[in-house]
C-alpha cells in the first residue's frame, strides 16, 4: 500500500506552490533591497514604500521585508535595469530586471527573446508606447491587437521571462 497516505497526495502540489512562493519572495526582497539602498534606509521614501506595499500584496512576511531593509546596507550593489523589446505581432515590451551583473542579465534576456523569435530594441524604441512614473507600473498609451497565435506566443514568452531570477516585471502594450 505504498503511496496511499495523505502526505504522498499533497507532496507534489506543495513542492510546486512552495517553489513559486520562494521565487516571488526572492524577487520582492531584491526589489526592497534596491529601493532601501537608494533611500538610505529611509522608510518614508516613496520608492521604498511602493516596494514594501507590492511585497505585502504578494504576502511576503514582514520578517523578510525588515531583513531585506537591514541587509541592504551591507549587500552587493543591485540595480534596476530596464530593457525594451518587440514581441510577437509587433507589440512593445518593457522588461524590468533587478541584477548585480548587467551583462549577465542582458545576455539571459537576449537568449530568451531570441528563442521566441523576438529581439531587444534600442532605448526609446518601445518605451514611447508607455507612460511611467517612478515606483509605478508602465501603462500602455496605445495598444496593439494580437492574433490568437501571437497571443499564445506572447504568453509563453512572458512566462519564460518571469521565470528568470533577474527579471522583476514584464509589461506589454498588447490588447
Amino acid at each position: 500500500m505504498a503511496g496511499h497516505n495523505k502526505w504522498s497526495k499533497i507532496k507534489r502540489q506543495k513542492e510546486k506552490t512552495d517553489g513559486q512562493k520562494s521565487k516571488i519572495f526572492g524577487k520582492m526582497v531584491k526589489l526592497i533591497s534596491v529601493e532601501a539602498k537608494k533611500a538610505g534606509g529611509n522608510i518614508s521614501s516613496p520608492g521604498l514604500k511602493a516596494a514594501i506595499e507590492k511585497a505585502k500584496s504578494m504576502n511576503v512576511p514582514n520578517d523578510n521585508i525588515e531583513r531585506a531593509i537591514k541587509k541592504s546596507a551591507e549587500s552587493k550593489e543591485m540595480e534596476m535595469v530596464v530593457y525594451e523589446a518587440y514581441g510577437p505581432g509587433g507589440c512593445a515590451m518593457i522588461i524590468e530586471a533587478l541584477t548585480d551583473a548587467k551583462n549577465r542579465a542582458n545576455q539571459e534576456i537576449k537568449t530568451i527573446l531570441a528563442k521566441h523569435d523576438c529581439a531587444m530594441a534600442g532605448v526609446g524604441a518601445a518605451s514611447w508606447a508607455f507612460t511611467h512614473n517612478i515606483g509605478e507600473e508602465w501603462i500602455p498609451t496605445s495598444t496593439v491587437p494580437l492574433s490568437e497565435e501571437d497571443g499564445e506566443k506572447l504568453s509563453k514568452l512572458i512566462d519564460e521571462l518571469e521565470e528568470n531570477d533577474e527579471v522583476n516585471d514584464v509589461y506589454t502594450n498588447a490588447e
